[in-house]
């Protein structure tokens, strides 16, 4: 191994375009990032090294729950910091125990299970199916059914659920025993159903594929299908869960219970955690031995989402999001109206709701002129302007983003005027 061609690191108080240099240079080139560099935040602004001014209403991707530096955050972390962080699974930590009773208790579960991240918590799902069957003695019970346009994360297991090729290809084969059907095809699933299936795996809200919510119906016909062939049914929640659609999960809205649920992305607040809760029956499908996570649970971020969750239960936010939400969807759907050549209409629950754009809108060149103008946004789907912001957002700052979205749809139907004036078609 030879030592690298530059010698000097980075020096401190360093210009934007000498960070963005080194950037380019030593991160490894796998993400599309913008020609800023974030520095710091406070609530639901962000700051650049410039020291611009960002509204954030992406969140980190709906990580960010209680926005940027919130100071009981903040403190519990530091304190923590200063007392325990990390010890070995092999033994109990207080923060740990607090966090799973926590919960438990909020959302209805009976056991956890703590990892780093989504895609690991889905991970730890797919392999609780599969090895609950085993358990049973039936080891022919091993396949899962999941959707198209799905998203559950980048390791290769969740990527072989996650029902998108391109997520998939140049990985050699995914993992076998799983099947797709679109979403929302109550039929297809009745066809897909078969004795060797293990679980059905779904997200109540398609977050990458386009903010798409479960048709209604849906899941519920989907547990009934579960209960009659002895699935199981999980329940993707990395984004949709603690209080984010406006309920503490997802599938409250429909009333269903999965057997067992997988969390992340807000349950930390900008903390990597993830969290997979079961229900009691299944608490014995991974005994000693059977799956672990070297990080996971460990009493820093444990004490992290615990703060959260109080903050969340102290603030009252959940209801806060479902009438946040609501007001965030009117503002969208008046933009479908005022722009009805640009924009189709608002679909999503809570503060999870996208803004699904006409057929030839240059969608990434929108997130572009919004940046310009101080307003981040993400991309789900091929055609869908995503927002997840933080859960503490006020009814002022989300009409300041949707002014944003109107100024540059304006700006779009405005040069396509001008283009029709200079090229006149027959």
């Amino acid at each position: 191994m030879t030592a690298s061609s530059t010698t000097e690191p980075v020096p401190s108080g360093t210009t934007t375009e000498t960070l963005l240099a080194f950037g380019r240079k030593r991160l490894l080139g796998n993400y599309r990032q913008a020609p800023f560099v974030l520095e710091r935040g406070r609530g639901c602004e962000l700051f650049d090294t410039e020291g611009k001014r960002y509204l954030d209403l992406c969140a980190g991707v709906a990580v960010a729950s209680l926005g940027h530096a919130h100071p009981g955050l903040a403190a519990a972390i530091g304190e923590q910091a200063a007392t325990l962080m990390h010890v070995s699974n092999y033994f109990y930590n207080a923060e740990n125990v607090r966090l799973a009773d926590d919960l438990c208790r909020m959302t209805g579960y009976d056991r956890a299970f703590f990892c780093n991240s989504g895609a690991e918590a889905n991970e730890a799902m797919l392999k609780l199916a599969r090895r609950w069957f085993f358990e049973q003695g039936r080891p022919d019970r091993y396949r899962i059914l999941a959707f198209h346009h799905a998203f559950h994360g980048r390791t290769l297991g969740a990527v072989a659920l996650t029902g998108n090729p391109k997520y998939q290809e140049g990985f050699g084969p995914p993992l076998p025993g799983v099947t797709h059907v679109e979403y929302g095809d109550l039929e297809a699933v009745k066809l897909a159903m078969g004795p060797d299936l293990a679980a059905i795996l779904v997200e109540p809200v398609q977050g990458e594929g386009g903010v798409v919510p479960a048709p209604e119906g849906f899941l519920p016909a989907l547990r009934r299908l579960c209960d009659a062939h002895g699935a199981l049914l999980l329940v993707d929640e990395v984004q949709t869960g603690l209080g984010r659609t406006g309920k503490m999960l997802g599938q409250d809205h429909d009333g269903v219970r999965g057997d067992a649920i997988a969390l992340a992305k807000g349950l930390g607040g900008g903390f990597p955690i993830g969290a997979l809760l079961v229900r009691e029956e299944l608490a014995a499908a991974l005994p000693p031995g059977t799956h672990g996570s070297t990080f996971g649970g460990n009493a820093l971020a444990s004490r992290a989402a615990r703060t959260v969750l109080e903050v969340i239960e102290r603030d009252g936010l959940v209801d806060q999001v479902a009438a946040r939400g609501a007001h965030l969807a009117r503002g969208l759907e008046a933009l479908a109206d005022k722009h009805p050549t640009l924009a189709i209409g608002e679909r999503g629950r809570g503060l999870l709701r996208g803004l699904r754009l006409a057929h030839g809108v240059d969608v990434r060149g929108l997130l572009t002129a919004l940046q310009l103008r101080g307003v981040l946004l993400t991309v789900a789907g091929a055609d869908v302007l995503r927002f997840s912001p933080p859960l503490i957002i006020t009814e002022a700052e989300l009409d300041e983003g949707i002014a944003a979205v109107d100024a540059v749809l304006g700006e779009i139907e405005a040069e396509r005027a001008a283009a029709e004036v200079a090229n006149p078609t027959c």
